[in-house]
């Protein structure tokens, strides 16, 4: 085996030891490997060595594939480790049982060496994007205080970064940030056309708040990638957990605030990023979160993009469902009005629906690998 430091390394784990051999053979030209024949001596191994991929049978005596994966996804230590599952099962439950426990793929035998490979190399690359969007994340704010005297030159630049970091974390998401941009800003200028909240609107640097928008969910970077991609609904402990990144996006941006206090001339992009953020998930009838807002004590940025966020996982493509057509979401947003969205400014999403609607047939807008923001919640 070759000790050249440059190759990942690969744990495989199955009680059959023709598998073992076969799956060796077709991976030792690539990576290091393992073959281990259980799931107890798995773990007693990463106890020494931390493999960059695991390949896990599902049905193995004594401790099957999902009661290892479970003790894996447990520990912190082996939690971001990459689980590929190997399995005779081809049935969709299993399936989904599977990566709905944390494992980013499903593979059933028997398969071919290319298409092991191939994926196996996708996965690794997947994780390795990971790392180092995880280190990105840790200076983060150090790198933002740096720049601080040249941020209105590259804020474009930087919100296009930070978008991009979210959605590549939530993966599934293409696109979310974009078109709700679009949404903000066809409501914004009608609500201003109208001369809805008029006083209020008349302080705003439009395009420090339309900008501001896309940074609405920028909280998710901290959020677990076994939640952010799950395929099916979250339990309650798990929304719970994904809720918190209202909060972690708000910190994100005050603790940049109180880095550049003094060095800005012009704060007004942060405090709209931060509104945004803060508020885009409270409800007109005060039982949104994090805080429970109700009403006008509910920031107008928030209101504003409350409809743009709902109207976009509607109308797009989620793992447990397919998308909205635009007239059923125009209906339940004016359903919505009174109870989660703010009544005026559903009067003026109206008004705008039609443009809504051609945003969502626009290809430009569109990601095919769009999924959901927040699953919906087992009861």
């Amino acid at each position: 085996m070759s000790a050249d430091p440059e190759r990942k390394t690969i744990m495989l784990v199955d009680d059959d030891a023709t598998t073992l051999e076969a799956g060796k053979k077709m991976l030792r030209h690539a990576y290091r490997v393992y073959p281990i024949l259980s799931g107890a001596i798995l773990l007693d191994l990463l106890e020494h060595v931390l493999p960059d991929l695991i390949l896990l049978d599902v049905e193995m005596p004594d401790m099957d594939g999902y009661q290892v994966i479970t003790l894996l996804k447990n520990n912190p230590k082996w939690e971001s480790i990459p689980v590929v599952f190997l399995t005779s099962r081809a049935d969709e439950g299993s399936e989904l049982q599977g990566l709905s426990m944390g494992a980013v793929d499903y593979i059933t035998k028997p398969f071919s060496a290319p298409r092991l490979v191939k994926r196996i190399r996708n996965h690794l690359l997947n994780a390795e994007q990971n790392k180092q969007l995880k280190r990105f994340n840790t200076t983060l704010q150090d790198m933002v205080a740096v720049k601080a005297l040249q941020l209105a030159g590259l804020q474009n630049s930087i919100i296009g970064v930070l978008t991009d970091l979210v959605e590549f974390r939530d993966y599934t998401t293409g696109g979310h940030a974009i078109r709700t941009q679009t949404y903000m800003q066809l409501m914004t200028e009608k609500m201003i056309e109208e001369g809805i909240y008029k006083e209020e609107a008349s302080l705003w640097d439009l395009e420090q708040v339309i900008s501001a928008s896309q940074l609405h969910d920028i909280g998710k970077i901290a959020i677990s990638d076994t939640i952010l991609h799950k395929p099916g609904k979250l339990t309650r402990d798990e929304f719970e957990s994904m809720k918190k990144h209202v909060e972690i996006g708000v910190q994100a941006i005050r603790k940049i605030e109180n880095d550049l206090e003094g060095k800005l001339t012009d704060s007004s992009f942060l405090y709209h990023a931060r509104m945004i953020a803060g508020s885009h998930h409270e409800k007109w009838d005060g039982t949104g979160y994090p805080m429970g807002l109700r009403g006008l004590d509910i920031p107008l940025e928030g209101r504003l993009m409350a409809i743009a966020d709902v109207y976009d996982a509607l109308t797009s493509v989620r793992p447990y469902k397919q998308p909205m057509a635009a007239e059923e979401a125009k209906r339940t947003i004016e359903n919505g009005s009174e109870s989660h969205f703010d009544p005026q400014l559903v009067d003026i999403f109206t008004k705008v629906a039609d443009q809504f609607a051609e945003v969502t047939r626009t290809e430009a807008y569109r990601n095919k690998d769009s999924s959901p923001t927040i699953a919906p919640v087992d009861n």
